[in-house]
């Protein structure tokens, strides 16, 4: 079986790929210090509460965190016998070509999302990804990745607020009643909602102008459902976009 892992910023994703379909999924928060044989004891646990009897015997790897790949290459050597297809790397090939600046660096999670939305939904696309960041990544008719834009992300954003102003408390991002705020908590969620509802639209709108051609709007990441509740901004939404990514990535460098 293919143990996929999508390492962000904030959370460490664990999926298990039968072949067919995902079987489990896991989420562990993103630490360079955690040691393979950690990782080990937490993903048996967790193999074991699901009733999962097959071994392990591939893996493929997205990490926008580079500190912790080291770890993640030692569990696939030491416990499952396999050597990682890591993402990024010379030994790693993608079935996208990448059309960006000459020496340009591009995360992995941004290649991974590309291969994944043209696999599902074919080329002329934007998609959104609501991380540590809110990214937006174009990709061309032939499934080229050719840029776009990186914001901060919805989270990092309230931190901000309540970080840098002494009065402002922490709150949670949710849909607000009112665009108007009747207290500080109503006023701080309605900024950031609206805010980032009128920023993804505007540089959606500005990527199909610069484009030139339709294009549909892929989104992902948690906060994602939140947004398309009540603003019509996206055309679909893909929950495991980055997971089928990395299927797609394995099974194209197996088959060459």
């Amino acid at each position: 079986m293919l143990l996929a892992i999508d390492c962000g910023n904030t959370n460490t994703v664990f999926s298990i790929w039968d072949g067919n379909q995902f079987i489990s999924n896991w989420r562990i928060a993103t630490s360079h210090k955690r040691t393979a044989d950690q990782y080990y004891v937490w993903l048996k646990t967790l193999m074991s509460l699901d009733g999962i009897q097959h071994e392990i015997d591939e893996m493929v790897i997205s990490s926008t965190v580079p500190r912790v790949v080291f770890n993640l290459r030692v569990l696939a050597d030491k416990y499952f016998g396999t050597r990682p297809l890591v993402v990024g790397r010379s030994d790693c090939r993608l079935p996208i070509l990448v059309r960006v600046d000459a020496g340009a660096a591009v995360g992995p999670d941004r290649l991974v999302n590309t291969v994944s939305g043209f696999d599902l939904f074919g080329g002329d696309l934007i998609i959104v990804d609501f991380g540590t960041a809110t990214t937006f990544d174009v990709v061309d008719s032939d499934g080229a990745y050719i840029g776009g834009c990186i914001a901060p992300g919805v989270n990092l954003s309230l931190e901000a607020l309540h970080q840098a102003a002494a009065a402002l408390p922490h709150v949670d991002i949710t849909i607000p009643q009112s665009v108007i705020g009747k207290n500080t908590v109503a006023c701080m969620q309605s900024g950031i909602f609206w805010g980032y509802a009128g920023l993804v639209r505007e540089i959606c709108d500005r990527i199909k102008s610069e484009h030139a051609r339709p294009m549909k709007v892929i989104s992902t990441g948690g906060l994602a459902p939140l947004f398309q509740q009540s603003v019509h901004l996206f055309d679909t939404f893909e929950d495991e976009l980055t997971m089928h990514g990395l299927t797609v990535i394995h099974q194209f460098n197996k088959d060459i």
